[in-house]
Formats: C-alpha cells, structure tokens, sequence
C-alpha cells in the first residue's frame, strides 16, 4: 500500500475529528440559552487523542495497515433538569449546525451524527437519547421500541444499557456548566496533532 493513501487516511481521521469538535462547540453554544442545561460534555472517541488502528476498509484491513481510529459521530452528554423541551433542544442543535454550514465555519456535521445522551444532573442517570426525527412519533421502526416517545423526542433504544464508563471522560471534556458557563472549547481537548513533532 503506498505510503501517500495511508497520509491521506489519516489526515482525513484527524480533520473527522476536528470537524465533530467544532461541532460540539456550535451545539454548545446554541444550548446554553435553555435554563433547563445543566452540563454539556464531549464523550467517546470525538474527547480523546486519535489511536492507531486496523479500520474497517478492506484494502488496510487485508494488509493490516493501522491508520488513526475513525469517528463515527459525536457523543455528548447533556445533564438536563427538564426533559419538556426536547423538540426545542432538537431544533436549535438542527438549525446551528445548519448555520454554522451555511456561514461557511468549516463543518458538515448532520443533526443524525450527533448522539445526545440525556443524564439527571447530579445522579447521572441515563435517562435515554435527544431523537433526531422532525416529529414525535414518527411512525419508523425506532419509534415502536417501548417506552420511545412517551416523552416526547426522548428516543429509547432497545436493551440499551449504558457502560460503566460511558461518563469516564466527561470530568476533562466538560464544555458548558450552568452557573460557570463555558469551560473550555472542545478544540482545545488532547490531540494528536498537540503530540506530534
């Protein structure tokens, strides 16, 4: 495998990265105006420094090339006191990450990338995901999964239980606080281009 596709390969996974950063600071900042935010934090692989890996795509797999592990979607962790305005929050995330492509911001992260894990302040009890759909129910197999929509856009997904450490990296990846506003931008979380020489 030539050395110039394995570059290409990772400079994509690194920019995949970036631009779901920049997205979590444009969702961010769209939500912070709803009193019911109590935190918003960057989980999963979108807060942590790249890692090498052996991907999915057949030609690296079959050779065993490692590139930089790819992100598939952004994570976060929204700690909300209310779960009455959901369609609300579903909204401004949908029309800021539209405005943020529109104004030419550099990123074209669609409303389906972003996975929004709900918590209860103070506990962190999961308390299910931000639907992505434009209407509640919307009538598509998810949405027949029990409990799904009893609130609604609080999507529910089947035999989903949260791991141990689905928080674990939240305390340094925390983005927005009610009461101290925002913490740090996601850009600023380890990197690997922060490592490189």
């Amino acid at each position: 495998m030539r050395r110039a596709k394995i570059e290409e390969e990772n400079n994509r996974m690194v920019r995949q990265q970036r631009e779901f950063r920049v997205a979590a600071d444009v969702v961010t900042k769209c939500w912070m105006v709803f009193p019911e935010v109590e935190a918003i934090a960057v989980i999963g692989s979108v807060a942590k420094p790249l890692w090498k890996e052996v991907p999915r795509f057949s030609e690296f797999r079959k050779q065993r090339v490692e590139i930089w592990h790819e992100c598939g979607d952004l994570d976060l962790a929204l700690w909300i006191d209310s779960l009455h305005r959901l369609g609300e929050l579903r909204r401004a995330r949908d029309r800021a990450l539209r405005d943020a492509f529109e104004s030419g911001v550099g990123i074209s992260v669609a409303n389906h990338q972003v996975d929004v894990f709900l918590f209860e302040p103070q506990s962190d009890r999961y308390l299910g995901r931000l639907c992505s759909f434009n209407q509640c129910p919307k009538r598509k197999p998810p949405c027949f999964i029990a409990g799904c929509g009893a609130i609604p856009f609080n999507k529910q997904i089947a035999d989903f239980v949260p791991r141990a450490d689905l928080l674990a990296s939240a305390a340094e990846a925390m983005l927005y606080r009610r009461g101290s506003g925002v913490l740090r931008s996601a850009l600023e979380l380890p990197s690997i281009e922060a490592r490189q020489p």
